[in-house]
């Protein structure tokens, strides 16, 4: 039986606008989470911090503000009451800690990375015969990261709590995180931006290789653990022991390398 044209007209339209509402609506969840995200951290980092020992009970207590009351579960009896002239309180500092951060995240990272070493002490003696053109290719791959980014946030007027937050873009999230809190940025975001930027080098990685005609392994390997920190790595693995062993060497180089470099880039957006 055949279908009237009027219908098959009718159906692919359908298909284009409902397609088109689609990205539409995807686009602006995407858009109205990053910019609540960015609100929801920025109102939150301000109050954490409290050196004044007369505010001890804000925090602790049933005499608590609201938004300190709930400590997700923590055992209170602990602390005294309040604190008074009869103590001997040399130091005093309140942090009250987001339940929300990545901090958990950390502990996993952390020897999941130190487990990359082995691919690369199976292939140490690759690396020794290379280990100039190696080493010149992370430092490439580490300042083109971070101008990329200082590029970008000239471009966008981005504050510099906002630029120092991109800057470790592309290190693994347990340096990453360390590097963003000390420069002052936001560490929820630039959790979520290493994420992101090692999902699109895991995704992307092969077909730029193909593009660049990039056919070394060597060469494979250092680009794609530069750009992508450990989710880059795990795509290098898929493409060979080599290539997998030299983007091991990147994560911790690049790592090494930003942290130094991160210092001097965040002095170019006050």
């Amino acid at each position: 039986m055949k279908i009237p044209k009027f219908k098959v007209q009718m159906k692919v339209i359908l298909m284009i606008t409902t397609t088109i509402i689609c990205v539409f609506l995807i686009r602006l969840l995407l858009m109205g989470g990053l910019a609540k995200l960015l609100s929801f951290d920025s109102q939150r980092t301000e109050v954490y911090k409290d050196t004044d020992i007369t505010h001890y009970q804000w925090y602790i207590g049933k005499n608590a503000k609201k938004e300190y009351a709930d400590k997700w579960g923590m055992d209170e009896s602990i602390f005294p009451e309040s604190i008074t002239d009869n103590m001997d309180v040399l130091d005093y500092k309140m942090v009250y800690y987001n339940p929300w951060d990545a901090q958990y995240l950390s502990y996993l990272l952390t020897p999941a990375t130190v487990c990359l070493a082995i691919p690369l002490y199976e292939q140490v003696e690759l690396l020794k015969e290379h280990y100039v053109a190696v080493f010149l290719g992370i430092i490439s791959g580490v300042l083109t990261s971070m101008g990329v980014v200082l590029v970008l946030a000239k471009l966008f007027s981005l504050s510099h709590k906002e630029y120092v937050t991109l800057l470790p873009k592309s290190i693994t999230t347990a340096i990453g995180m360390g590097v963003s809190e000390e420069l002052g940025g936001y560490v929820t975001i630039t959790v979520a931006v290493i994420v992101i930027t090692g999902v699109l080098g895991n995704i992307l990685a092969e077909l730029v290789l193909k593009i660049f005609r990039i056919t070394e392994p060597v060469s494979k390997g250092i680009a794609t653990g530069s750009a992508a920190h450990a989710i880059g790595t795990a795509k290098a693995m898929e493409m060979g022991e080599i290539e997998g062993a030299m983007s091991s060497l990147s994560i911790a180089v690049s790592g090494i390398l930003t942290v130094i470099g991160a210092s001097v880039f965040a002095n170019f957006i006050l």
